[in-house]
């Protein structure tokens, strides 16, 4: 992880002045505030500002859902029942903005979930550190025979070794002619707008990343999961730590029924019914392709 010696002293200056408050206060977030988690080889996550905690969550419940919700004696019993029976808009009521220094192909899938507040370091304005994100060896796989999206065993021996000299050869090269098309000695130096189109995509960007608790849970039941990407899974991993100490009861409501849980369509409810009911039932007897039938299967044998 790298930090620039002006955003250590940031951190620095904030972190030895606290200041007292009357607004909610999570004990559990507050011990992240402005500390930079490291993640991949440069890159890192740091909590910039919250709002709200579990007790805001059950708030906005209570004034929305007025008697409705009376029956929940508890937070934690009630923050459990709107997660397990949808209710979205509570968790809208809590909020995070993250610092996020991150590769930029995987700032391209980050951006995909369109339900944030971002703005990312502008190569149009400043020029991009020469940081590059270069995989462990064991994060080398080749392409997966069962899944386009996804990756196989990892590679080994010559290949891997050959692989990875041409992501740093390839990288270090396109840096150095980025860096002499802006260069102004002796020459006019072509614009950063420009030059930066020739950089790849695994170089380093950062942004500032505001979302909602709702639609953060929904990025980390994606992202967090095993089948996703594992660039982009460490990141989310490491904000499911910030959260969880963040908003308790609600992450494990969240761990429960989202992250642990499963969501059955109607004819894998059948199945299990039948199932329970001592019937054999099959892929031809099921009702599912042969796609869905193995995703079933899988879940069932957990």
């Amino acid at each position: 992880m790298t930090l620039t010696p002006e955003q250590q002293a940031e951190i620095d200056e904030l972190r030895s002045q606290p200041r007292q408050t009357l607004r909610a206060v999570s004990e559990g977030m507050e011990a992240h505030l402005y500390k930079a988690v490291p993640v991949l080889d440069h890159g890192f996550v740091r909590v910039v500002d919250y709002m709200g905690d579990d007790a805001a969550i059950t708030q906005a419940a209570r004034v929305s859902y007025g008697r409705g919700t009376k029956a929940v004696s508890n937070d934690e019993g009630l923050i459990r029942y709107l997660m397990r029976h949808w209710h979205s808009t509570p968790f809208e009521m809590c909020e995070l903005k993250l610092h996020v220094k991150l590769p930029v192909f995987v700032a391209r899938q980050w951006i995909r979930h369109r339900t944030a507040n971002v703005n990312e370091y502008s190569a149009r304005y400043s020029i991009l550190d020469r940081e590059f994100y270069i995989p462990e060896p064991d994060a080398l796989a080749a392409q997966s025979v069962v899944n386009n999206q996804g990756r196989g065993e990892a590679l080994s021996g010559e290949e891997a070794a050959r692989v990875l000299e041409w992501l740093k050869s390839d990288a270090g090269r396109a840096y150095d002619h980025y860096q002499e098309m802006i260069s102004t000695e002796g020459q006019q130096g072509l614009a950063r707008e420009l030059a930066r189109m020739n950089l790849p995509a695994n170089i380093y960007t950062q942004w500032y990343w505001k979302v909602d608790l709702h639609n953060l849970f929904h990025f980390l039941r994606l992202r967090a999961d095993a089948h996703a990407q594992y660039e982009i899974r460490v990141y989310a991993e490491a904000i499911c730590a910030m959260v969880k100490d963040w908003v308790p009861f609600a992450y494990s409501a969240f761990e429960d029924y989202r992250l642990g849980g499963a969501v059955l369509s109607a004819r894998g409810l059948e199945c299990v019914k039948r199932m329970l009911a001592g019937e054999e039932v099959t892929q031809e007897t099921s009702g599912m392709s042969k796609g869905e039938w193995r995703e079933f299967s899988s879940m069932l044998d957990g």
